[in-house]
């Protein structure tokens, strides 16, 4: 039976989700005052259960890149849940799996050819990180077992991939957690200046962020290190593209000192930034890559991690075993519907949309730099960030007390009470984050821009 809004009884949810439901990333006394209940989606749209329509500004969360409401999806995912429902890829395999990890390797660059499934983008960071410390051992150098990644980055909460997060307030209660994982500069030009590199030349200032990680490998000493984590365009922070010249910066870091360079692409992969994968995009051929969220738009869970051939190598041989693996790794039904959500991708040019459309939105933006309490608008493809500030001339940003004011006792709710669901973060300094579907243009990019203006402008007089 199809359920309507009409037939939800919000009072008796909000009393259940009171009673019973952790919400993820979420302070739980909200749910005192109730939590936003969303029944329903269909392109870039969401509903509430009293009705009320949205615009999903985040895809879910970097995930529904294909819009909501896709029948197609969820007809392929019954058609294979009644055909082959369950079976693990634990030395067997199925038709989906199989047919996706060929997809997968044929998107990836050069000799990225071999296919490790999760279900997610924390257990692809994780199994990359493992699998970086297993290939070392397994040529003869046991001691390379650090990881390097960058300030404010995330790359998930698994403990393994808790090391290589870069943010100290998502790992203190959880300490001490696996160890091994060192912080380089991120590329946050607008604050270069603070960070020590150069702030007047942004080709200038990528080579010496990248140069900072080759000082970190030499400092812990090359014989120690397996892997380097970076994001194509690093989300925690507020959307940091690399600069010119960066990315290959640190692919001749990374040869020079046998160290491991993986692209963790699970926001970035996709069509995000206007490719299938964005390290093609910015030039660089990583060794592994992680990906998740929209490889099904979020039909299904699903995540991987795509490995080049020289680390898949020692494994094709003898005895040798990765003793790493998830029950639903290569899920039939999740593994069909991303075969036909990529399918989508490649109908309707979605990639292709981006990269003509990315110009567009990211003028509707900037023009909210007129605002005083706009201090920085930066991304890239359909990724930005809209960093606030205190101080426009001096680029002050806000004090901790203040931020709680702002982001969690203002913005976040009057921007969805506005009709705008996107993130209001400060997972760094101050940001708003925009990922919306990969089917927009430019109406809504105005529509967007509008919602926005509104919001800050009243956040600003209330400062």
């Amino acid at each position: 039976m199809t359920r309507t809004v009409a037939d939800v009884d919000v009072a008796a949810l909000q009393q259940k989700a009171k009673d019973h439901l952790w919400m993820h990333f979420s302070r739980q006394s909200t749910m005192e005052s109730g939590v936003p209940i969303i029944t329903r989606g269909e392109g870039h749209h969401i509903w509430d259960a009293q009705g009320k329509q949205y615009i999903d500004g985040l895809s879910g969360l970097f995930v529904v890149n294909a819009g909501h409401g896709r029948a197609r999806l969820a007809e392929v995912a019954r058609k294979q849940a009644e055909e082959l429902a369950f079976f693990p890829i634990w030395s067997y395999a199925h038709p989906s799996a199989i047919e996706l990890a060929d997809r997968l390797a044929d998107y990836a660059p050069g000799e990225l050819n071999r296919v490790f499934f999760s279900t997610g983008g924390g257990e692809a960071v994780e199994t990359a990180f493992k699998l970086a410390k297993y290939y070392w051992k397994l040529k003869g150098r046991p001691t390379k077992h650090k990881v390097i990644s960058r300030a404010v980055a995330y790359h998930g909460t698994p403990q393994g991939a808790l090391a290589i997060t870069g943010i100290p307030g998502m790992k203190e209660m959880f300490e001490p957690v696996t160890p091994g994982g060192f912080r380089v500069p991120n590329t946050n030009f607008y604050r270069a200046e603070e960070m020590g590199g150069p702030s007047d030349d942004l080709e200038a200032f990528g080579l010496w962020a990248a140069n900072r990680i080759e000082e970190m490998i030499e400092f812990e000493g090359p014989e120690t290190v397996a892997a380097v984590f970076l994001e194509p365009v690093q989300n925690s922070g507020g959307c940091f593209p690399p600069p010119p010249g960066y990315f290959k910066r640190v692919r001749e870091i990374c040869d020079k000192h046998d160290v491991l360079l993986v692209s963790d692409e699970v926001i970035c992969a996709f069509g995000r930034l206007g490719s299938m994968f964005a390290c093609e995009q910015y030039g660089y051929e990583p060794d592994m890559i992680t990906c998740a969220k929209a490889m099904t738009s979020g039909y299904s869970p699903i995540g991987a991690t795509i490995v080049s051939e020289e680390i898949y190598e020692p494994f094709k041989h003898g005895d040798t075993s990765f003793y790493h693996g998830y029950t639903f790794a290569g899920h039939p039904v999740s593994a069909a519907v991303a075969l036909e959500n990529l399918d989508i991708f490649e109908e309707e040019g979605l990639n292709e949309r981006v990269r003509e459309n990315s110009p567009l939105f990211r003028a509707e933006l900037e023009q909210l730099l007129d605002l005083p309490i706009v201090g920085d608008v930066r991304g890239d493809g359909y990724f930005f960030g809209i960093e606030l500030v205190k101080d426009k001339a001096t680029k002050e940003t806000f004090n901790e007390e203040e931020s709680e004011r702002l982001l969690r006792g203002f913005l976040s709710k009057a921007l969805f009470d506005a009709g705008l669901y996107c993130r209001a973060d400060d997972r760094g300094d101050p940001v708003i984050q925009l990922a919306p579907p990969l089917t927009i243009g430019p109406s809504e990019f105005a529509e967007i821009g509008q919602i926005l203006r509104g919001v800050l402008s009243e956040a600003g007089n209330r400062l």
